[in-house]
């Protein structure tokens, strides 16, 4: 959007410059550009794959790295313009929008009511730790080391894996840490309470 100026004369022989404003172009801002139903499609599309894409690829544990964060921003940059093609006007964005909401609403709604579904948005917990013994292979899959799974413990105020009966990733990529249960009488109750990350 360009700016005219032109030069005035002040009192004092002082010369700037006024700016202005170019008009509105009511007629331009509340109309299509692109098929409300095209909109509609590519959206639909790109939100679909990528949801698929991110459960297929893995859950995060609990946090988001710095790989992870641009992994998002550079997905969301590259489905940019096959998701919004040449749109250039406010009703345009809306039906984007729309659409974007509406899928967000109707998985959740279709993950209540079918199974399949469910396990697409939310999946079944995965065993990091259980009965004394690390799951190797599912750490692998979901790209966590034993440090990391330390780190885990320790945000939860435990540093010892003998004081941990199981570790999970949760379908939400967040991280439950079960502790062994004390016996009567001694031990903290908080200590028997499930741990989940927030």
């Amino acid at each position: 959007m360009a700016w005219s100026s032109q030069r005035i004369n002040t009192k004092g022989n002082r010369d700037c410059r006024a700016l202005t404003v170019p008009s509105v172009q009511w007629d331009k801002l509340f109309i299509f550009t692109i098929s409300p139903i095209e909109l509609f499609i590519r959206g639909t599309v790109i939100y679909l794959f990528i949801l698929v894409l991110m459960r297929i690829l893995r859950r995060e544990p609990g946090t988001v790295g710095i790989a992870d964060l641009l992994m998002v921003v550079l997905i969301a940059d590259a489905s940019q313009n096959a998701m919004a093609g040449e749109y250039h006007t406010v009703l345009d964005g809306l039906i984007l929008i729309l659409t974007i909401v509406f899928w967000n609403f109707f998985m959740d709604w279709l993950s209540l009511r079918s199974q399949v579904i469910e396990r697409l948005t939310f999946p079944a917990p995965i065993s990091l730790f259980e009965h004394r013994t690390m799951n190797r292979a599912n750490m692998r899959k979901q790209f966590v080391t034993p440090e990391q799974l330390l780190s885990m413990m320790r945000e939860h105020g435990i540093e010892d894996l003998s004081k941990v009966k199981a570790i999970f990733i949760e379908g939400s990529g967040h991280v439950s840490v079960i502790p062994i249960e004390s016996e009567p009488g001694k031990g903290d109750e908080g200590d028997r309470r499930r741990r989940t990350i927030g």
